[in-house]
């Protein structure tokens, strides 16, 4: 999973707070129980003293050891059956003294050797999915709020088909590729048709899914992408640089990136290049991608190159967006 540097920063400075957290409620409730039952209080000092009895024995001379410690391992063993039997009678769980760690698992260290644990995972989605919708609109833009209706069904001759059943089919693809992701048949898709037929927001219902199912999601507009490509290469500023490579470094290599609007940058060379690196980079490395643009494959092979425009063509799903403009049909009906 390969999440940003600041999502990890993030979640793990909310980790940390949950733990501290965690560690406060426990020594509440440590408080709480010596003050009803102060045996407790006197059964945890006298057994935080047997490691240096045990030492003790071990150490002295004259005596039998094996003995020695045995004699202490009993006296350790009473005192925690009567320990327990106090909690029990108090209404309290036998670990309720224990120092416990807000994740067992990871030991709150978050990591599992070079593993992310499964604490620190679930607060890297979250944090994920937070800055999706920032840029996304989450709340509102789900598969559920899809609204087939704005689609016609007038057929269309180039198409061979209506608005509503291309709609039905780009929407039964889109959530196939959401709802089983990883193991759906096609990779990458590519969704391309004239502004305002929902073409941002089925992007980002797949965004959604695919983030809540814990996978790393990166959602940016080309002219944003390809800038800081540009950045990388060109910036003089040690940070910043550093920063550009880290970002190009995320779109390389995330789970799933969404490259919206596709054709609204500036070609140069450069972005040929850029482009062409973030296709056949996650192409290789097989990583899923969905590219939006207003532009069908016609004028993508006019706009790019010709490796850019064969990797599109035979790689990507193309998902056709046709019909009258949503926006548009939005304000009419108030």
């Amino acid at each position: 999973m390969a999440y940003s540097e600041e999502i990890i920063s993030r979640a793990e400075a909310r980790l940390k707070r949950a733990q501290e957290a965690h560690q406060t409620q426990r020594d509440t409730l440590r408080r709480e129980i010596y003050q009803k039952i102060p045996r407790t209080g006197e059964i945890d000092r006298l057994l935080r003293m047997t490691a240096p009895k045990i030492l003790a024995a071990s150490l002295r001379k004259g005596l039998n050891q094996q003995e020695a410690l045995a004699a202490l391992r009993r006296e350790n063993l009473a005192l925690q059956d009567e320990q327990a039997a106090l909690l029990a009678q108090g209404g309290y769980a036998p670990d309720a003294l224990d120092l416990l760690p807000y994740c067992p698992l990871c030991n709150d260290r978050g990591w599992r050797g070079s593993t992310m644990c499964g604490c620190l995972k679930a607060l890297c989605q979250q944090e994920q999915i937070k800055s999706l919708s920032s840029l996304l609109n989450l709340g509102e833009q789900s598969f559920e709020n899809f609204r087939l209706d704005y689609y016609d069904r007038t057929y269309w001759q180039e198409y061979n088909r209506s608005p509503r059943e291309n709609m039905e089919m780009v929407l039964t693809n889109c959530r196939s590729y959401a709802d089983f992701f990883g193991t759906y048949p096609h990779k990458n898709l590519f969704l391309f048709g004239t502004p305002g037929l929902g073409k941002t927001f089925l992007s980002a219902c797949i965004a959604r899914v695919v983030s809540e199912r814990g996978y790393s999601v990166v959602y940016d507009t080309a002219a944003n992408i390809f800038s800081r490509f540009e950045t990388r290469k060109f910036a003089r500023d040690a940070e910043e640089s550093r920063q550009a490579e880290a970002d190009a470094r995320r779109y390389l290599t995330c789970d799933l990136l969404i490259l919206d609007d596709l054709g609204s940058e500036f070609v140069s060379p450069f972005v040929q290049a850029a482009l062409y690196e973030i296709i056949n980079t996650r192409l290789v490395e097989g990583k899923h991608t969905v590219i939006s643009s207003n532009m069908n494959m016609n004028a993508i092979r006019q706009r790019y190159t010709p490796q850019v425009a064969s990797r599109l063509e035979g790689e990507y799903l193309p998902l056709p967006f046709f019909g009258q403009d949503i926006r548009l049909l939005k304000k009419q009906r108030g």
